[in-house]
């Protein structure tokens, strides 16, 4: 009886009746928690711990990465201390170096079942030039990587390589900021771009990454999460809208200028130019407008055909070119038309015998002292024949010179 009075809401000690409460139709058959607070964080991940699974995996699960020539040598360096990394959580780990692959699979001690994604990404990061110490940093339960694929957003090479350098910034000033803020690794090689971090901040660099590559230039991004940061630290704007204190940017078009084709004036003419024949004329004249339409047919590909042998004609010619061995020089026959040329130079050879008559005549045996002609080894006294010289050339000089040429 007392829980029906309940039940009905009568109150037993006045008599009265009290109007029941209304009940959500969606909540009707929900029953209380008292386990459930507030204080508890439902979306925290919980750690995974050995001996959290009861029983081994049932099938061997594997994945392989093919990896350039280029990251060979570092590979081989690195690999014990990737199969020691891998063997805490009972993965298997296979470096094949004339396929040019790496293999990670599950043991039967493998005690962790996503383990094997996490192992696969890995040795992807490792492929793309990714250093050991930091892809190592993958297989934790926070963390993720993401393969950003570039290449094919732009065909132009130059403009794909002006963009990327443009995320990387001078001195690679770009790239640190953008890895500061967003709390993530990233490696641009090639065509890709590599990032490891928690999965905010892999978000946000993949925006900035493809926002780039789309000619967005990434300090405006970087502005834009600085501005988030500092906001981030007041507790007064946590339910307000920061559009009005993040940055606008407006996209401004500026359009290279061309240079202006210099238009030359014609002479201006009272008459019109000549009409120019029309397509029937022209088949008339060359008396195509009477042939067949199969005869037509026959006559365009027969001149195709020869300017295609014409043009392969050509093509050959070019490529035989280079076989082609160049002419050699004939040096004997060079150094024999040397010798047969006894040509004089008459012009040089006055000059030269202008030349000489300047000079005194050197004195004859017959004009000369014996004195003279012995040798100042076996003369007793020592001839100086530097002032001998220099007397001579100032009589020559003192004398009048005859300019006139003998007849």
């Amino acid at each position: 009886r007392q829980k029906n009075q309940k039940s009905s809401g009568i109150n037993a000690e006045y008599g009265t009746v009290q109007p029941a409460a209304p009940v959500n139709k969606n909540k009707k058959y929900r029953k209380e928690k008292p386990w459930d607070t507030d204080d508890i964080d439902h979306w925290k991940i919980e750690e995974f711990k050995a001996g959290d699974m009861s029983s081994h995996l049932l099938e061997e699960s594997s994945f392989a990465t093919l990896f350039p020539k280029y990251r060979e040598k570092y590979l081989q360096q690195v690999w014990p201390n990737v199969v020691s990394c891998l063997k805490e959580y009972g993965v298997h780990a296979l470096l094949d170096l004339i396929e040019g692959s790496m293999t990670v699979k599950t043991t039967r001690k493998t005690w962790d079942p996503y383990i094997i994604v996490k192992a696969r990404d890995m040795i992807k990061l490792l492929a793309r030039s990714v250093p050991f110490e930091q892809a190592k940093r993958v297989l934790q339960d926070e963390m993720t990587c993401d393969i950003i694929k570039i290449s094919n957003v732009t065909r132009n090479k130059e403009r794909f390589v002006k963009r990327r350098q443009r995320l990387v910034g001078p001195n690679s000033n770009t790239l640190k900021a953008l890895e500061l803020l967003t709390e993530c690794y990233i490696k641009v090689q090639g065509s890709t771009v590599a990032a490891l971090g928690p999965y905010k901040g892999i978000k946000q660099v993949r925006n900035i990454v493809m926002d780039t590559m789309n000619n967005i230039h990434p300090i405006y991004n970087i502005k834009i999460l600085m501005t988030k940061r500092e906001l981030m630290r007041d507790p007064a704007l946590a339910n307000e809208s920061w559009d009005r204190f993040l940055p606008k940017f407006k996209k401004k078009n500026v359009q290279t200028k061309k240079p202006k084709k210099q238009v030359v004036k014609k002479k201006y003419t009272p008459f019109p130019p000549p009409q120019q024949p029309s397509k029937i004329d022209l088949q008339i004249e060359s008396g195509e407008y009477f042939m067949k339409e199969h005869e037509r047919r026959q006559k365009k590909n027969e001149e195709k055909g020869q300017a295609q042998s014409l043009k392969n004609s050509q093509k050959k010619k070019e490529k035989e070119a280079a076989f082609v061995a160049p002419k050699e020089e004939n040096i004997v026959a060079k150094t024999l038309d040397k010798e047969n040329d006894n040509s004089v130079d008459i012009d040089a050879l006055k000059k030269k015998l202008k030349k000489k008559k300047f000079k005194t005549p050197a004195p004859t045996t017959s004009d000369a002292n014996p004195d003279s002609l012995i040798s100042p080894t076996q003369s007793d006294e020592p001839v100086k024949k530097k002032k001998k010289k220099r007397k001579a050339e100032v009589a020559v000089s003192a004398e009048p010179v005859d300019t006139a040429e003998p007849v």
